[in-house]
C-alpha cells in the first residue's frame, strides 16, 4: 500500500552530487521539485520520484542486491543493495563511482533523502502532501 505522496520542500543539491552528469541536465536537476510516492509490502519496496523533467522507478527487497538501471537520472548501471539502519533505509550501489548511494527516512510528516557519491552529500526533505 502507498503512502502519501511527499513534495520536496527543501534541496541542498550541490553540483558536487552530480560530477559526471551533463552541464544540462545538472542545471535542471537544480530546479527541479519532484514528488516521491513509496510504496511497501513487508521488506519490498518501490520508489517513484515524479518530476516535470523525468520519471523515476526503483524496485527491491531489503537485504538482497539487485541491477539498478538509473535511465531517466544519470544512465548508470549498477549493483545496489538497500539495508535497514535502525529506522532508515540505506542503499548502497556498486558502479563506476566510489561510495555512491542514499539514505531515506520519515520523521514525522517528513521524508528525508540523503545521497552521497565520493564524500559529497546533497539533503533533501520531502513533505506530505
Amino acid at each position: 500500500m502507498p503512502l502519501p505522496p511527499y513534495g520536496v520542500a527543501k534541496s541542498s543539491a550541490s553540483q558536487d552530487c552530480l560530477i559526471g552528469i551533463d552541464f544540462a541536465t545538472r542545471k535542471i536537476a537544480k530546479l527541479l521539485k519532484p514528488q516521491k510516492v513509496i510504496e511497501q509490502n513487508e521488506d519490498s519496496f518501490t520508489i517513484h520520484t515524479y518530476s516535470s523533467l523525468r520519471n523515476y522507478l526503483v524496485t527491491f527487497k531489503v537485504g538482497e542486491e539487485f541491477d539498478e538501471d538509473n535511465k531517466g537520472l544519470d544512465n548508470r548501471k549498477c549493483k545496489s543493495l538497500v539495508t535497514w539502519d535502525n529506522d532508515r533505509l540505506t542503499c548502497i550501489q556498486k558502479g563506476e563511482k566510489k561510495n555512491r548511494g542514499w539514505t531515506h527516512w520519515m520523521e514525522g510528516d517528513k521524508l528525508h533523502l540523503e545521497m552521497f557519491c565520493e564524500g559529497q552529500v546533497c539533503k533533501q526533505t520531502f513533505q506530505r502532501a
